[in-house]
């Protein structure tokens, strides 16, 4: 039977015989990446595995996020984590050597690989027809020791690309057509896979920004197939061994269809504070514009900075903007010293950030108050920007650009520039990716003050009876719950410090009030936990004694570290049961010795007098986890059973 690119790369890797939708598959897991935000706590939970030497095809550990070293915290960590990748046989990507996601495409994807990725736009591989997955720390750290990793096999939408771009409109005016005809949430449960005559007109720079901001869609990853336009692309990287032809085979069948005619297209922008809440440029045109920022791992590769560059040679950028560019890999960077074009943004009065994710997760950058901010970025998230007040709108390089030197929004398909053919020539030097050592055994591993054990979950009780502690709406974030952001980034590696910024920006003193409840329930709308994949914020509720989320939907990633740390993910057989919860009200979880994941849970309001029917978003093989109180007490018990 003719199979799709996505089935030929999953049932190449699926141990447990899996292949229909909705069901759980275990995977084998060829790559890992982590950064340094997310990375520390997996290494923590490796170590606390036992494992020596990580089982995985290739593991590299990036520095990427918490480069801005305003205290001993993050320079801590990074010592860390380089002598843990140095004992346990992880490559080690230095500081400054770039953004992982783009470095990770350029040096180390590979065609056909499974990847999984501590961080949620891991699927920017899927251009090098990987299937690549973002995921929390504890479920990567499982796959360096060797572990499946679970995931729901997933339906798969073909995404058949028609005509060619015209000049002005972008790869990233291609994925935000589609999350505006998706939703944030309209990729939950799906690979999204791309197909058809306007592929060949992709480069690999423009199917990763599609790719990466696939992970917006709330999708399981997106792929384009391995062809000519791939070859060239390793080529350049003095890695066309790593080359081979992949696709699907012709007559292979998919669950849904999407058709974009990209000749159609124009330049759009999303705008606050989501990324499926797009509109034309031309619906915006004349607005002020306070900052334009070009860069992160969505739009920071050769092409991108080289469109933006050709657009601003000659102009210096309105008296009223302020623009910042961060190039994503120190390769880019020397390309464009080399080329003249780091010139032309010095020229037009932008400034020069470091080759890392920066502003997109909050490290420095911030707007002004009520500043409106055009970034190349793939999250506008209320917040997370730094400033509260701001308004950020994502956009393709080509609109930033123009913008910037127009001083108000303004389309770059009214600019002569050249849209193709730059010529790459990459700066190929690994002398700042680490290899571990040849003898591991006399490696030390580095610990500062600020990386504490790991918090230890109690065992799940028959029966208990907690507060609602806060109630949330549709489309909760991960920046909601555990928030970005130079002030607390660096206590990611210490979750008693950060579980005091839990919900700060929706519950001032949350923490506080789960300490004078013995802890609670959190309730919340349909997606909750959607956007990042940071493990910390099912880690740090926790840690604040979180036993359940209520929700009426939950995102894939989060719902899995949930389910690692031992909180009990329900979402409501009756939606509008929702409407019946307030904060405070006390609820009682009862017989749950005896969950079944196949029947309803009822919990009861005790305050109210309501009864709620459950549906247990767990799968039979989840309940010895959750009874045990989360993955890691899982696999202690599990050793101990066995010495």
């Amino acid at each position: 039977m003719p199979k799709n690119l996505t089935q030929k790369i999953l049932d190449a890797h699926v141990l447990n015989d899996v292949h229909t939708p909705g069901q759980p598959a275990d995977l084998k897991i060829d790559q890992t990446l982590t950064q340094d935000a997310t990375g520390t706590m997996a290494y923590i939970q490796l170590e606390a595995m036992g494992v020596d030497q990580v089982k995985t095809e290739l593991s590299v550990s990036y520095v990427d996020h918490n480069t801005l070293q305003s205290g001993f915290m993050n320079a801590d960590d990074h010592a860390y984590l380089q002598s843990v990748a140095a004992k346990h046989g992880v490559l080690f990507s230095r500081p400054g050597n770039g953004i992982c996601h783009q470095v990770h495409l350029e040096r180390f994807a590979r065609p056909g690989k499974t990847l999984i990725g501590s961080d949620s736009h891991t699927p920017t591989a899927g251009a090098m027809a990987s299937i690549a997955m973002g995921a929390g720390g504890l479920d990567v750290a499982k796959a360096m020791a060797g572990l499946p990793y679970t995931i729901p096999y997933p339906q798969v939408v073909e995404v058949r690309l028609e005509g060619k771009l015209p000049h002005g409109v972008s790869a990233k005016d291609i994925i935000l057509e589609l999350l505006r005809r998706r939703s944030v949430k309209g990729g939950v449960g799906k690979v999204f896979e791309y197909t058809g005559p306007g592929v060949k007109e992709l480069s690999v720079y423009q199917r990763a920004t599609i790719t990466n901001m696939g992970a917006e869609l709330g999708a399981t990853t997106s792929i384009f197939p391995s062809d000519e336009r791939t070859r060239e692309f390793l080529a350049s990287q003095n890695r066309e061994d790593d080359w081979m032809e992949l696709g699907a085979d012709d007559g292979a069948v998919y669950n849904d269809l999407e058709v974009i005619d990209l000749s159609t297209l124009a330049p759009a922008a999303a705008c606050p504070n989501s990324p499926d809440a797009v509109k034309s440029i031309t619906e915006l045109a004349g607005q002020k514009v306070d900052q334009v920022a070009i860069g992160s791992c969505t739009n920071s590769g050769f092409e991108d900075m080289m469109k933006a560059a050709a657009i601003l040679e000659g102009h210096t950028i309105a008296d009223n903007v302020s623009l910042v560019v961060s190039p994503g890999s120190r390769q880019v960077l020397m390309k464009l010293m080399d080329n003249g074009a780091l010139a032309s943004f010095v020229k037009a009065g932008a400034r020069i950030l470091e080759c890392t994710c920066g502003p997109c997760i909050g490290m420095g950058q911030s707007p002004k108050s009520e500043g409106v901010s055009l970034r190349t970025f793939n999250r506008n998230f209320y917040g997370r920007s730094g400033t509260l007040s701001a308004g950020v709108y994502l956009v393709s390089p080509e609109t930033a650009a123009a913008s910037a030197i127009a001083g108000v929004f303004a389309d770059p398909r009214d600019l002569d520039y050249p849209d193709t053919d730059f010529e790459e020539h990459p700066f190929i030097d690994d002398s700042l990716i680490l290899a571990p050592s040849d003898h591991p055994e006399d490696v030390e591993i580095i610990r500062g003050p600020n990386i504490r054990p790991l918090p230890i979950n109690e065992e799940l009780p028959d029966s208990f009876e907690k507060k609602v502690v806060i109630k949330l709406g549709d489309n909760i974030t991960t920046d909601h719950i555990a928030p970005a952001g130079a002030e607390v980034l660096p206590y990611r590696s210490n979750i008693e410090k950060l579980s005091t910024f839990v919900f700060r920006n929706n519950k001032e003193g949350f923490d506080k009030v789960c300490k004078e409840n013995g802890g609670g329930i959190i309730v919340a709308g349909d997606n909750y936990g959607q956007g990042s994949s940071r493990e910390h914020a099912a880690l740090a509720p926790m840690y604040l004694g979180i036993k359940a989320v209520m929700a009426k939907s939950f995102a894939r990633i989060h719902l899995a570290n949930l389910i690692n740390f031992g909180i009990l993910p329900l979402t409501f057989r009756n939606p509008e049961d929702f409407d019946t919860i307030d904060e405070f009200d006390t609820l009682v979880f009862e017989n749950l010795d005896a969950l079944d994941p196949e029947q309803p849970l009822l919990v009861k309001n005790a305050t109210k007098g309501y009864v709620y029917e459950m549906d247990c978003q767990f799968t039979e093989g989840d309940l010895p986890t959750l009874h045990a109180g989360g993955t890691l007490n899982r696999i202690r018990k599990m050793q101990s059973e066995n010495e």
